[in-house]
């Protein structure tokens, strides 16, 4: 019984949803072009659970490029109708039409010139009648077997939410750089917005020896800066090398005379690099790539090929980016 229940409860609320697709019509299409066109904000307004699913489409909006915020119906009437302004959409939620809390500040809202869309499930309503545009989200029957919690009628609002805010951005052609700027402590954030300079080793950070340095001292300049690998350059400073903790130990296999060579004699020529304006999961990318085998450090250049830094695969782990 139990599983039977539940699985007729998200049948009737498939269905629920399915059975807005072919109301997908000019008022959409309204819709969304009058969001397009606005100059301030969309406030989304619901009492109860429509309230709850409101509060839900406004911070989808906002994190897809549409500026939004929820006002709840009840503090609405007690001055904070103050927010809506004339250049403001209100996006007014409510299964019957009726809710009084909401129909309550209608005449403040068009007093103060802001238009409305009423997303609700009867167009002949009181708010349906005075909505600029109408969505009409009715269902056939809730979920709920006594007729009486919302659930189909709440989740149908919440897809159509959801379409309308989709919908808005890909007319807004937003991107995924646009949404890491509006979720900048998330991974994907962190992915898009972290450039190398943000966390490699530069300055007197960055291990570098030149080419008349011995191997004996580029493990003092490895050993002492704590990455693992230092960065070889010409006398201009361009880079021409990298030697690696794991250079120096497969050497020593060989006996320990080579660490008086020069690190021409050692060290990996034309290594991979990066920029320091490109993405931090850019580097991770290319230290992953197998040729011939994956690296843990990675040299920053500038556009001469001028050494100005190191990237080591732990700190990218510490920002969240691998």
């Amino acid at each position: 019984m139990i599983i039977e229940q539940a699985k007729e409860v998200l049948a009737i609320e498939a269905a629920a949803i399915e059975s807005l697709i072919p109301r997908i019509n000019g008022q959409f299409t309204a819709a969304v072009t009058m969001i397009l066109e606005c100059s301030g904000r969309v406030i989304v307004t619901g009492m109860g659970k429509s309230g709850h699913i409101g509060r839900k489409i406004a911070a989808t909006f906002a994190s897809t490029g549409t500026p939004a915020y929820f006002l709840h119906p009840a503090e609405g009437i007690h001055g904070d109708l103050g927010m809506v302004t004339p250049n403001d959409i209100v996006l007014a939620l409510s299964n019957s039409g009726e809710t009084a809390e909401v129909v309550s500040i209608f005449p403040a809202i068009k007093r103060i010139g802001a238009s409305i869309i009423v997303m609700c499930g009867c167009e002949d309503s009181t708010m349906g009648k005075n909505a600029d545009i109408f969505l009409d989200t009715a269902v056939e029957r809730e979920a709920c077997p006594l007729g009486l919690a919302p659930t189909a009628s709440a989740i149908a609002t919440l897809a159509m939410g959801d379409a309308l805010a989709i919908a808005l951005l890909s007319e807004r052609k937003f991107t995924p750089e646009d949404f890491a700027v509006f979720h900048p402590g998330g991974s994907l954030g962190r992915k898009l917005l972290l450039t190398v300079e943000n966390v490699m080793h530069a300055g007197e950070d960055n291990p570098v020896v030149t080419l008349d340095k011995t191997v004996k001292e580029a493990l003092f300049v490895i050993t002492g800066k704590g990455l693992g690998a230092t960065n070889v350059v010409d006398q201009q400073g361009h880079l021409v090398g990298i030697i690696t903790d794991g250079d120096i130990r497969r050497g020593l296999e060989h006996g320990h005379e080579f660490l008086d060579k020069k690190v021409d004699n050692i060290m990996t020529k034309n290594p991979r690099t990066i920029t320091a304006n490109k993405l931090a999961a850019q580097a991770l990318s290319v230290m992953e790539k197998n040729h011939p085998r994956p690296i843990t450090v990675l040299p920053v250049v500038d556009e001469n090929n001028k050494t100005i830094g190191i990237i080591h695969l732990t700190d990218l782990l510490r920002q969240g980016v691998v």
